[in-house]
């Protein structure tokens, strides 16, 4: 079993596999949502976002993190604000956004000549980098997670499955979506140092993704992408070790591996279910008030 344990006995490894973890878990707070209301593109769009204000920071030496920060409140402004535009659908002002931000991050990169190591860093993440400060942010950050999902549980609920009952119920459902994409910000913030804005989808949508079909309410599939991003970070982080290959990417590729698997075992499942009941098989959805079931559309 010493395979198993060597990499963690090495003082970075455990650093990285403790902020894996603490990713795994605000990421699956936001996750689950962005999986729910079908928000993977606005995810893809706000982490390349991040580029312009991690360029400027670069170039006059400040902290990265409040450079990410900062383009990621921007990145929220705006798609709240284009979001009310009644002549411009949501995904054309998402990625209107998406590409200018991304171009003026990339002109911003190309003005600096020694920004190639950085920039790659900023795509890909450097999670054996991580150190006992990077830990406390996070700590904070999923903290700030937990406390804006349990405020908004109702809030986020009603918008995911009925806008006008949220709206009917005095839910502020604008409000509710300009808060979400905080978390959501708040998600790929604390992430892109861990696996780089490229592959923060992989834990942002992977987890919650697997865990839709095994989980019965909204907090179950926050739980259960919560352990899977765990074991996507553990798994990766051990395979990465031995196999000498890049941590981030590792991990990022384990969680997407494991939302493949998670749906291959949920469909044959189904198939034997129906083959020993003779009955369709019923396939768990959520409502605003609880789960109910409805037959599978195959």
């Amino acid at each position: 079993m010493e395979w198993l344990t060597a990499p963690f006995e090495v003082a970075f490894v455990q650093r990285a596999l403790w902020a894996g973890a603490l990713v795994s878990a605000i990421c699956a707070l936001a996750g689950t949502w962005v999986v729910l209301r079908g928000m993977a593109f606005l995810g893809d769009a706000m982490s390349h976002g991040l580029l312009p204000g991690v360029a400027v920071a670069a170039l006059l030496g400040g902290n990265l993190l409040v450079g990410a920060v900062a383009s990621a409140a921007v990145m929220t402004v705006g798609v709240t604000a284009l979001g009310r535009t009644p002549r411009l659908s949501q995904d054309s002002g998402i990625g209107l956004l998406f590409v200018g931000m991304l171009s003026l991050g990339v002109i911003i990169v190309s003005r600096s000549q020694s920004f190639a190591v950085d920039l790659t860093g900023f795509l890909f993440g450097d999670v054996l980098a991580v150190r006992e400060s990077d830990l406390v942010l996070l700590g904070v950050a999923f903290l700030l997670a937990l406390a804006v999902s349990v405020l908004g549980h109702r809030a986020f609920l009603a918008l995911a499955f009925d806008e006008r009952k949220a709206r009917t119920l005095g839910l502020r459902p604008r409000l509710a979506h300009a808060v979400l994409l905080g978390l959501l910000a708040l998600a790929i913030v604390a992430s892109f140092h861990i696996v780089g804005t490229l592959l923060v989808l992989g834990l942002l949508i992977a987890p919650p993704a697997a865990a839709l079909p095994w989980a019965r309410s909204v907090h179950g599939v926050m739980a259960l992408a919560a352990v899977l991003g765990a074991a996507a970070t553990f798994g990766g982080l051990l395979l990465s070790w031995h196999l000498r290959t890049a941590a981030g990417a590792t991990v990022s590729a384990l969680a997407v591996s494991l939302f493949f698997l998670s749906h291959l075992a949920s469909g044959l499942r189904h198939r034997r279910r129906t083959r020993s009941t003779g009955a369709p098989a019923r396939a768990v959805t959520f409502t605003a008030n609880a789960p109910t079931t409805r037959p599978n559309e195959t």
